[in-house]
């Protein structure tokens, strides 16, 4: 072998070595997710990948620097405590968790391992927080609406079907927040003249039978309001809605792409990318008590004239100058 040659192997063997080294010298961090709806809900599956995204823009690479711990709740609340607790021994440096329920039961297993939420209603009033600005304990986020918000799903209601006078609105009843939303709409339903009538979205049998039955009496309109169990059950809440030609809206957007007639509320896949700046945050150093709760930046009005067509409403040109959307 020539001297030349010789001098470049050994060259190349040496740093190799170094350039292990290095790598190994990268610490391997940990993140926990904690999904309150199934692994394979696109919904889910779009906000992961909005994520996942940012984390990347911001140098965090899953398998190179990054390892990331899914936790699925399936609608199921009697399951969240035990998905929290899998979790928590898994010894997380992070945990990213969509929706009030998820926090709850995170934070009564754990009150040090810190949490970055996405898609709460009120964390102040469910004691996720203690303040928007400071929130002082282990837990900081993104929250989706504040109360008053729901009222406008009822205005755009009427407003697109002016001859709804009964309005059934799915929420899950196990969760305050949503309790608190059905609040909001209860509160300008006397003066639009309509009658409200909530259904739980526990259960896909008793979402069904409580549809039909209230889709028996003429001039009915739906809301289904922000929640895991109304993005559970969306195939099911749109398909009967146009089984039984009802008017509704939606807090998603997911819903009127599925087919539903409109939706208005954030951009909820927008937070999961700014949680991702929280959660490089935190592995930086910072702690969840020193970073404020931020409320929504962009909302969005989506409408889906197919189905209006299908329901004979005629889109007014108001709503139509507003929308962010229209899907033809």
């Amino acid at each position: 072998m020539k001297r030349r040659e010789f001098i470049g192997l050994l060259g190349s063997a040496l740093a190799w070595p170094l350039a292990a080294r290095a790598q190994q010298r990268q610490r391997m961090r940990r993140v926990g997710v904690f999904t309150p709806g199934t692994a394979d809900d696109p919904e889910h599956k779009t906000r992961d990948a909005a994520f996942l995204q940012g984390l990347g823009e911001l140098g965090w690479i899953v398998g190179r620097n990054l390892r990331i711990d899914y936790r699925w709740g399936a609608g199921d609340y009697e399951r969240f405590r035990a998905m929290a607790a899998e979790l928590i021994e898994l010894n997380p440096d992070v945990i990213l968790a969509q929706g009030s329920s998820t926090v709850t039961a995170l934070q009564k297993t754990s009150g040090t391992v810190p949490i970055v939420f996405a898609n709460v209603t009120d964390p102040v009033g469910s004691s996720l927080v203690a303040t928007m600005a400071r929130p002082g304990g282990n837990a900081t986020g993104f929250v989706t609406t504040e109360f008053g918000f729901s009222a406008k799903w009822l205005e755009l209601l009427k407003e697109l079907a002016p001859r709804v006078t009964r309005v059934a609105v799915l929420r899950s009843s196990a969760v305050a927040s949503q309790i608190a939303l059905f609040g909001g709409i209860q509160s300008v339903a006397p003066a639009l003249g309509v009658e409200l009538r909530p259904i739980d979205t526990r259960d896909a049998g008793e979402i069904e039978r409580a549809v039909a039955a209230f889709a028996g009496e003429p001039n009915g309109g739906l809301i289904a309001a922000s929640g895991s169990g109304v993005l559970l059950h969306r195939e099911l809440i749109v398909a009967l809605a146009a089984r039984y030609r009802l008017p509704a809206v939606y807090a998603y957007r997911s819903h009127v792409v599925s087919g539903g007639l409109a939706s208005y509320g954030p951009d909820s896949i927008d937070q999961f990318r700014r949680a991702a700046q929280y959660v490089d945050r935190i592995l930086k150093g910072e702690r969840p008590a020193d970073l404020p709760v931020q409320a929504p930046t962009k909302y969005e009005l989506v409408i889906n004239l197919k189905t209006a067509k299908v329901l004979g409403i005629e889109m007014p040109a108001s709503v139509l100058a507003r929308a962010d959307e229209v899907i033809e």
